[in-house]
């Protein structure tokens, strides 16, 4: 496999037949990542910088489409804090059979009900449920991040009872899974100053597992969406079973592919006076396309304050995928407006996004809708996840290496020091 190159914005122009500022722009519009190296100069993954110059300059056949392997395997999984079952549907159409499926909110239990009836969905607090060894091969869980703050000084598996990362790990530790998954936002990695992360390699270790962890770019896993995610991928230590992650496409997919024939749907509205604001933003733009004058009345104090505030009054781009989806189009400092539309994206608009297919329905108000939606995990992201697990049990690939330079994976992870 040929080794990925890190350069400058100077370079990359030259050998690419690209400006720097074209460059620069991608970079500002999280369409790539720059890193510092060890001079203190940025610079960006060659390879990365191509993927995007091929799909804004070059290939205009659309990649968008819900993934779905033809066969099933024979592994099973448990999936707890199953949400509106992004990750779950999407493991599933890689290959992989659920016994159990664990939510508490009432909502996204219905609607796991509605869309999959042979599913056994457990409408339960976690901490009530028992499970037993050999009851699944793969256990996963979208955790909520936890402080740990209750925790003791030697931050084991006694000492993080409590926390919902517990019950996760608890469920590994009864069933004995040959793979543990755990995912959850990317800000867990510079979480309570990477003790968090750090404890729960730990616990997974003290109980039998052999750990790596990664973050995936959605982006570049065939989700119209920037939307980052840390995996967690723990092997029991009696199994010769390398870890692996998915491996990027060489390609994006904009919100032009994603919405093309896009259901119509409910969706929330705007104020009129918010609406008058945003009428006044181009495609891709946010709060300081608009006059200074209304710059001002419409930040109000944020106007004066720092940081970029780049979710404030923002218009959403045909050809770019979309920002991270939260969990409602709407609020101030997150929205995500329509490309041409002066709205709210609907709920199939934000359901697309998250590749979930057009035949799966919401549970509950319109709200509760894109709340689920907002915290699910992109179900073509679940579809990697589970594709590579297959193959790890399958015996089918490498031990990952990293390719990333010392220079930027000191960056990344410095808490680890």
């Amino acid at each position: 496999m040929k080794k990925n190159q890190f350069i400058t914005a100077g370079e990359a122009a030259r050998q690419l037949g690209i400006s720097i500022d074209t460059i620069r722009r991608w970079d500002k519009k999280g369409l790539i990542k720059s890193f510092r190296d060890g001079k203190n100069d940025r610079i960006f993954s060659l390879e990365e910088i191509k993927r995007i110059q091929n799909k804004t300059h070059g290939d205009k056949k659309s990649k968008f489409k819900i993934l779905k392997n033809n066969r099933m395997s024979n592994y099973t999984a448990i999936e707890l804090f199953a949400g509106a079952g992004g990750t779950a549907l999407g493991m599933e159409n890689a290959g992989i059979e659920h016994v159990l499926l664990n939510e508490y909110d009432k909502h996204a239990c219905e609607t796991l009900r509605i869309n999959k009836p042979n599913w056994n969905v457990v409408e339960k607090d976690i901490r009530e449920l028992k499970f037993f060894k050999g009851q699944a091969d793969i256990v996963q869980g979208g955790f909520p991040c936890q402080t740990f703050s209750q925790a003791g000084r030697k931050m084991g598996f006694e000492d993080i009872r409590g926390t919902l990362f517990f019950e996760f790990a608890r469920c590994v530790k009864e069933v004995r899974p040959k793979i543990a998954i755990g995912e959850n936002v990317k800000g867990l990695l510079n979480h309570n100053d990477g003790r968090t992360i750090k404890t729960m390699v730990s616990v997974l270790e003290e109980i039998g597992y052999r750990v790596k962890y990664k973050i995936l770019r959605s982006q570049y896993l065939d989700v119209p969406q920037k939307r980052e995610r840390l995996i967690i991928i723990g092997v029991r230590k009696d199994l010769n079973i390398p870890i692996s992650f998915p491996r990027e496409k060489d390609y994006i997919v904009p919100l032009r592919e994603a919405f093309n024939r896009c259901p119509k749907s409910e969706g929330q509205e705007y104020p009129e006076k918010k609406k008058k604001i945003l009428e006044l933003i181009p495609p891709g733009g946010y709060w300081r396309d608009l006059p200074e004058n209304l710059q001002k009345e419409y930040m109000g104090a944020s106007y004066f304050m720092g940081g970029g505030k780049t979710g404030m009054a923002r218009r959403l781009s045909w050809d770019e995928p979309s920002l991270t989806l939260t969990c409602s189009p709407a609020q101030k400092q997150t929205e995500r407006c329509h490309p041409d539309e002066t709205r709210p994206l609907s709920v199939r608009e934000y359901a697309r996004i998250q590749t979930f297919p057009d035949s799966w329905k919401f549970s509950g108000s319109v709200s509760q809708q894109y709340k689920q939606i907002g915290n699910a995990v992109p179900a073509n992201l679940g579809y990697h996840i589970g594709d590579m697990i297959i193959k790890m049990l399958n015996g089918e690939i490498e031990e990952e290496k990293e390719e990333t330079p010392v220079c930027i994976q000191q960056q990344l992870f410095a808490f680890a020091a």
